[in-house]
């Protein structure tokens, strides 16, 4: 088990694997982009990825010319991360203490990260410190609350959504980015929504997910998480499932 995040070898491999699905679904990419261009990237930008997971998004910023360096506090993933792409910079930081200098990179990125914080004051505040004067800075992330998915039960669908958001030390924070920003003292702030729309299978372990987050809290039964989970499944093998993922895409400018 790894001391700053409680992960153990096997949880990480999970959440590796789940990441690498994520990675590919469709639009990722379009959006991994877009918070490159968001960043500014230039060839000499100093950028760094916080929580970089298996660090993707590092070997993308280095080959756009960007010097990257991917911090995540899960030591599993860094040793993941270093494997298979050994010529770039990976290091184990959390979002609260990056290691990093003062004013030392042009932008920050963290996708997929702030709900995990129960602190996104204190991570932007670090934020800050490393940025230099007028860096980059975008944030990337899903609401819990705001999953949209298509049920013969919304009642239950609804409950299912909320408890598992619930288990999340931040799950609205993607909602918080702009004034979390600007109460950070970040300028030229802006929000974009992306909503990616799936009917497929790909996403039948994310939506289990939520089933047995919701079962696990004791806010469904047993009966309940398992009825739904099987209704996704029937309507995903007769092409019926539907889900709505919004994706919160925040930029901003750190002051000068």
């Amino acid at each position: 088990m790894t001391k700053e995040t409680g992960h153990t070898r096997q949880s990480t491999d999970e959440l590796i694997a789940v990441l690498d699905a994520a990675d590919a679904l469709p639009g990722a990419r379009e959006l991994r982009a877009l918070s490159y261009e968001l960043l500014r990237i230039e060839p000499g930008t100093s950028v760094a990825d916080v929580g970089c997971g298996a660090g993707r998004a590092v070997v993308e910023l280095a080959e756009r010319g960007a010097r990257a360096v991917g911090v995540d506090p899960d030591e599993r993933m860094i040793a993941v991360a270093r494997e298979r792409w050994p010529d770039c910079d990976f290091r184990i930081a959390g979002a609260y203490g990056l290691g990093l200098a003062d004013a030392s990179v042009d932008g920050y990125r963290a996708d997929k990260v702030f709900h995990e914080l129960g602190e996104p004051e204190r991570a932007l505040a670090e934020a800050r410190r490393v940025l230099v004067p007028g860096g980059r800075i975008v944030l990337i992330g899903q609401d819990w609350d705001t999953f949209v998915i298509d049920s013969d039960d919304p009642a239950l669908t609804r409950t299912i959504v909320h408890a598992r958001a619930d288990l999340t030390p931040g799950p609205r924070a993607a909602r918080r980015y702009r004034n979390l920003l600007l109460e950070a003292g970040f300028g030229g702030v802006t929000i974009e929504v992306h909503t990616g729309v799936f009917t497929g299978p790909v996403m039948l372990p994310l939506l289990t997910g939520l089933a047995e987050g919701a079962c696990s809290s004791g806010t469904v039964t047993r009966k309940q998480a398992d009825a739904w989970i099987t209704e996704q499944r029937a309507r995903a093998g007769a092409d019926r499932l539907f889900l709505a993922l919004p994706m919160f895409v925040a930029a901003a400018t750190a002051p000068g």
